[in-house]
């Protein structure tokens, strides 16, 4: 890795959402393409940040922190990588379910899919089932993702998977759920395709779905 890719790396690690756009222009300006920046750079931070959260070493505000100095950079890399017909690992539809609004959680498992190189429609929070409908319809992901915080809105999200078969769309996708009360009993019973227990282990759960591991 070259000096100016390991310096975006690390301005994803420690967060520094203050100087990654600086960083990211000058990397342009060196000739460096938006995909090595994306991969080399930016992704290669993300993943250290991950592994770090999942063996506690890191906490949800340092990888908040982490993922926002991401998003800074993606700002100004989208354009050009849409430019050049750069194509991103997959794209993942996220909400937290009707009735829900807790969204820090979802917000983390979406950002921490975008460091890992997927595209994501993140659809906010209190998403009725056809509106998830709505949004594979349009953006036609390979997964979609649903968060719920409480237990009596977890009733949403097989009323969402229901709704995919009755409208035909449930092949289409891979559903993988998670959030604090859900289980990987729950997830079987409402006939998800995957739980996913932390923000790290629902960005491995989607990667092996779109084969990237």
């Amino acid at each position: 890795m070259n000096d100016t890719l390991k310096q975006l790396s690390n301005a994803v690690y420690e967060g520094q959402a203050k100087d990654i756009a600086g960083l990211t222009n000058g990397a342009l300006a060196a000739g460096l393409s938006p995909q090595d920046i994306l991969h080399s750079g930016l992704i290669q931070g993300m993943q250290v940040i991950g592994k770090e959260f999942k063996e506690g070493k890191k906490f949800i505000p340092e990888v908040l922190c982490a993922a926002r100095a991401m998003q800074v950079s993606l700002g100004i890399l989208r354009p050009l990588l849409v430019q050049t017909g750069v194509k991103m690992v997959g794209k993942v539809v996220i909400g937290t379910v009707k009735g829900d609004l807790h969204d820090i959680g979802k917000s983390l498992v979406g950002m921490m899919l975008e460091g890992a190189g997927f595209e994501v429609i993140d659809l906010g929070k209190d998403v009725g089932p056809e509106r998830f409908v709505e949004a594979i319809k349009s953006e036609k992901p390979q997964i979609v993702a649903l968060s719920a915080l409480l237990t009596t809105t977890m009733r949403a999200m097989g009323r969402t998977i229901e709704l995919l078969k009755e409208v035909g769309l449930r092949e289409q996708v891979r559903v993988m759920v998670g959030g604090a009360p859900v289980t990987s009993d729950f997830a079987s019973h409402i006939n998800a395709d995957a739980y996913g227990a932390s923000a790290p282990d629902a960005v491995e759960i989607a990667k092996k779905f779109v084969g990237a591991t």
